[in-house]
């Protein structure tokens, strides 16, 4: 089986299963959170090299504030966790995203967790947070645009992967597949760039039950396609 190098996964569905179990929406936030510490773990032993999670977005600001109060409390919890998991398993953790509307504590906590796994040689795990794809982009052209002013940046010189370079991801692969759960078939302001030639594959499975068997059914898939990047498919 050939496995990705790059798997990016958007999880949805934590409180839909929630609801289904009779359980309130920020138990299936925390049973997706756990589930993601187990995806890590499958997908480093199945040889894939990079992923990266969307965890909260930009626009998730706008849920009710007792939810957005629990999902940063659940956030602190899993930072905690995370140093944990990383450290066991040789995890590298960056975040992407902007996080300067967090509260310190939050920033604090982000900072330890990559500078503690700089140098792990394992899973290079990145998570979205306060991410929003418009929003990188635009503060990617803000600081190529400041650049351009200061003459660090001769403006016929830029190219794709100029711009790339002051994305939030300048550093790892693009993804070379998309994972969405629990039915939803939309981008949802994620990796717009990035994603421009991944494959999608889309699943009915809520992200607190999806399984590593779910996660080779989806590569599974995705060797089932032929990526041509623009091109034209070579008569056999």
């Amino acid at each position: 089986m050939n496995v990705p190098q790059h798997i990016a996964i958007i999880l949805d569905g934590n409180g839909r299963w929630a609801k289904s179990k009779g359980m309130p929406r920020n138990y299936g936030h925390a049973q997706g959170a756990k589930n993601v510490e187990k995806i890590c773990e499958e997908a480093w032993r199945m040889g894939i090299k990079y992923l990266t999670v969307y965890a909260f977005s930009t626009e998730n600001w706008s849920r009710p504030q007792n939810e957005v109060d629990a999902l940063m409390k659940l956030l602190r919890n899993y930072m905690k966790t995370c140093l944990k998991t990383a450290a066991k398993n040789d995890m590298k953790i960056r975040v992407i995203g902007d996080i300067e509307p967090l509260d310190e504590d939050i920033k604090s906590r982000i900072r330890e967790l990559e500078e503690a796994t700089a140098s792990n040689g394992g899973l290079n795990f990145t998570i979205a947070l306060n991410y929003g794809s418009r929003d990188e982009i635009t503060r990617a052209a803000r600081k190529l645009a400041k650049d351009c002013a200061a003459g660090k940046v001769n403006p016929d010189t830029i190219d794709e992967s100029v711009f790339n370079s002051y994305l939030d991801t300048n550093d790892i692969p693009d993804p070379d597949l998309m994972i969405r759960t629990s039915g939803e078939q939309r981008l949802s302001n994620y990796l717009l760039w990035q994603l421009a030639y991944s494959e999608f594959y889309f699943t009915d499975i809520p992200w607190p039950a999806f399984t590593k068997e779910e996660l080779i059914k989806a590569v599974e898939e995705y060797n089932r396609r032929n990526r041509r990047f623009g091109g034209v498919e070579e008569a056999e």
